[in-house]
């Protein structure tokens, strides 16, 4: 399939279930009283293969890079705001840094292609740039086939990189002005949904600026016709910040690690990786449904349930991290909630 070798995920197995399942119900509660929770508490424990799971040392990589196809009225912004609000998540100003200070994650920033170039050893900077901005897709396609390997291989060797043996869960985000394009057109390609139903406002734009950028969009998937294979897709309409994302994806659940996908785009990378191998979803945690109108239409579509409904829109890893919490007292009830018989209270469930 590719010039590198791809990791081979291994599925989750049913091994420890009952037993994870067991402690589960045996918990002070009514059964399946904590709904969501202990659907998120099972997922954590088959993977890590512990009825005592644990969140360690984790980690929000945001994903940052430019796209072409802002030559193109599809964005209220300039790309120019791409780089400035990476400045902005290096100098913790952004609301990523906000909410990923409240639960104690770090933050980290990879170039995978902004227009921009940075001074060396930028604290918190990943620079790991294919090049300034993918090309116009509208003209021509996104990136090389080499660009994708690229983009790929740079992700799964990220995630196992030393610094980040110890940590057993990733969130990913992303950052880059027209990526609603890029991942409208990915996901109409991967699901055979029209683009009418996934092309949203992206930034905040008006009726007649969506849709103007639908038009381009709907010109854009005629210059290739229906496309199926990841690979392709991901050359022809893709970001690098996508692209990196995909490969990071894999490598975490080649690696046996959790990770959060946050909003529309991340979603768009998630099935990418997903429709590599399949076997990646069950390390995935969906945090939340975007206001971008066609994700909720894209995640029905794959019978996937999220953890919130908020109505963001803002990307950066932020309903990942609005999430978090949520894992976290999933993993806390597991660990030191008391069972009915360590509470010594009767458990109507086995005593009627």
């Amino acid at each position: 399939m590719s010039p590198f070798s791809l990791p081979k995920i291994s599925p989750v197995t049913e091994v420890w279930r009952d037993q994870i399942q067991q402690k589960i119900d045996t918990k002070t509660k009514p059964l399946g009283s904590l709904g969501a929770l202990e659907t998120v508490a099972l997922q954590i424990s088959e993977v890590q293969k512990t009825t005592s799971p644990s969140l360690e040392h984790p980690k929000l990589i945001l994903f940052a890079g430019d796209h072409g196809i802002t030559e193109e009225p599809v964005s209220l912004y300039p790309k120019d705001v791409t780089w400035q609000m990476v400045f902005n998540f290096l100098n913790g100003g952004a609301c990523a840094n906000v909410f990923a200070k409240h639960s104690g994650i770090e933050v980290e920033v990879v170039d995978a292609g902004v227009d921009h170039e940075w001074e060396k050893n930028t604290k918190h900077l990943i620079q790991k740039k294919i090049r300034r901005g993918t090309s116009n897709f509208l003209k021509t396609s996104a990136m090389t086939k080499e660009e994708v390997y690229l983009c790929l291989k740079t992700g799964l060797n990220l995630i196992s990189e030393p610094k980040y043996k110890d940590t057993n869960i990733f969130l990913f985000g992303e950052m880059g002005i027209g990526n609603t394009s890029s991942a409208s057109l990915i996901l109409s390609h991967l699901t055979e949904i029209p683009l009418s139903k996934l092309v949203g406002k992206g930034t905040g734009l008006n009726p007649q600026g969506k849709e103007t950028k639908l038009q381009i969009l709907e010109r854009a998937y005629q210059r290739t016709g229906k496309l199926s294979d990841p690979i392709e897709i991901l050359s022809e309409f893709g970001g690098f910040e996508i692209g990196m994302m995909t490969g990071a994806m894999l490598g975490a659940a080649a690696r046996q690690n959790l990770f959060l996908v946050d909003g529309f785009i991340t979603t768009a990378a998630y099935l990418l990786a997903y429709h590599i191998d399949p076997n990646v979803k069950d390390y995935a945690i969906f945090s939340h449904v975007s206001d971008e109108e066609g994700h909720i239409i894209v995640l029905e579509h794959y019978k996937i349930k999220p953890l919130l409904k908020l109505n963001l829109r803002l990307g950066e890893g932020s309903g990942a991290l609005a999430a978090y919490p949520l894992v976290e007292l999933s993993v806390k009830f597991m660990n030191e909630m008391a069972s009915f018989a360590d509470a010594g209270v009767s458990n109507s469930e086995t005593n009627s």
